[in-house]
């Protein structure tokens, strides 16, 4: 089914850049525009200059984000700054870092994965995605011809291929170590014992892979294979563009991590913040924590203890400015199938997220498909605090506060050939951009 194999990674000549913590970035799609400028000052051979380089009020058609970093691609690979592996292999990476008090440690594997559509069956999608990202990350592929950062997907180690690759590992040096500026802690391995490579081929090949964090880079792989189809007379099938570069966690990884995608929104008025709660009582029990004013954090942790204790009944939290009170939605039994039953599939209705985006934001406050894809009107952060702290000063009106999806409602939805609405999903923490990049030309 998967097919994945070893590939001839782009890396940072260590002799040059000793440091990587000062040249890595996280994925592009979760970097603020001060952190871009940040990452951009930070150094001068950062990876943000490949993956997000800042836009300027000169750009035009031969001189933009995208013909940057095209040029800085080429610039650091003729100066010696990045070097491609002479031979292929696979790169085994660990992030450590703290949860809920305890600290874990996360395995993935990066390889070179061979795109298939999604109707194959054999690599699919749980998120729906936004057009304006893949149109953006389309031109940047087109004038770098590289992955940057890469696609992370889960697959089931039934057969324990991690195990054995952990064991390999302790027989040799790591390639790389660093502290991120969260304090987290990365090492990589490169693995190009050939016996061992070809098990990893053939042992992937009997997995399906479930994209977990960027289903627009794969989207918009697909479109650059068929962009270099029509272009280029010498493409066939071993054409560097029929593949994409892929971090593979196993879903038994205990350092599997998803945190919720909390919901905020802007510029609700007083009086439909009142009417939505006397609209959502006719679909859930509402359960209200009154803000003491000498301890105003008490009712967050009256919501946050609710929202553990009933996160197998549809419960979301509610924050509202210039509301005294913070409140627990639980959704009354039976509600989404008879409201849904013929239009929704019950994986996807045993869904949080579903409960919110269809019975709340579109049922009872008439956001349509087009108002959901506009990031003017829903905002979306991971952290909990975040979420109240915007609603308490005011940048935001109303904060919904949701329970995270577990790995097996992930899969289960994949397999069904199901999507879940965007921004479901939040893996903790993401896979950071610049150990290592595909370089998609022969």
């Amino acid at each position: 089914m998967a097919k994945i194999y070893p590939f001839r990674g782009v890396r940072y000549n260590r002799s040059k850049i000793e440091d990587l913590s000062l040249v890595v970035t996280p994925p592009y799609d979760v970097i603020s525009e001060e952190e871009q400028q940040a990452y951009y000052k930070r150094h001068a051979n950062n990876a943000i200059r490949l993956d997000k380089a800042p836009a300027t009020e000169q750009d035009n058609e031969t001189d933009n984000p995208y013909t940057r970093a095209a040029a800085d691609f080429q610039n650091w690979r003729q100066n010696g700054v990045l070097i491609r592996d002479e031979t292929p292999g696979f790169y085994l990476t660990t992030v450590t870092f703290p949860i809920e008090g305890k600290s874990v440690t996360r395995y993935g594997l990066i390889g070179a994965v061979q795109l298939e559509p999604f109707e194959s069956g054999v690599i699919l999608p749980h998120e729906e995605t936004f057009s304006k990202v893949k149109s953006e990350r389309l031109e940047l592929m087109k004038a770098c011809h590289a992955n940057f950062s890469h696609i992370f997907s889960v697959y089931s180690d039934k057969d324990g291929i991690l195990q054995t690759l952990k064991d390999h590992v302790q027989q040799i040096s790591p390639e790389a170590e660093f502290t991120d500026d969260s304090g987290h802690f990365h090492r990589m391995w490169r693995i190009t014992d050939p016996k061992l490579c070809r098990q990893v081929t053939e042992t992937m090949e009997q997995r399906r892979l479930f994209i977990a964090d960027g289903h627009h880079r794969y989207e918009t792989a697909l479109n650059y294979r068929e962009w270099v189809r029509q272009n280029d007379p010498d493409f066939d099938e071993t054409h560097p563009a029929n593949f994409i570069m892929m971090y593979l966690c196993a879903v038994e990884d205990q350092g599997l991590i998803i945190l919720p995608t909390h919901r905020l929104l802007p510029s609700v008025p007083a009086d439909t913040r009142r009417q939505f709660m006397q609209q959502a009582a006719e679909y859930f029990d509402i359960e209200k924590f009154d803000r003491d004013g000498a301890n105003p954090g008490k009712a967050v942790e009256a919501l946050d203890n609710s929202l553990h204790k009933h996160r197998n009944d549809h419960i979301i939290g509610l924050i509202m400015k210039d509301e005294p009170a913070c409140y627990a939605l639980v959704l009354k039994p039976g509600v989404m199938e008879k409201l849904f039953g013929d239009k929704i599939a019950a994986p996807l209705q045993g869904l949080d997220v579903t409960v919110l985006t269809r019975l709340i934001l579109m049922k009872l406050m008439g956001f349509d498909k087009q108002s959901l894809d506009d990031h003017s009107l829903i905002g979306y952060t991971s952290s909990h605090d975040e979420a109240v702290e915007l609603v308490e000063n005011g940048e935001y009106d109303m904060a919904f506060i949701l329970n995270p999806p577990t790995n097996e409602q992930v899969r289960k939805i994949a397999e069904a050939g199901l999507t879940m609405p965007r921004k479901t999903t939040f893996y903790y923490p993401k896979a950071v951009t610049g150990q290592v990049f595909n370089q998609l030309e022969r």
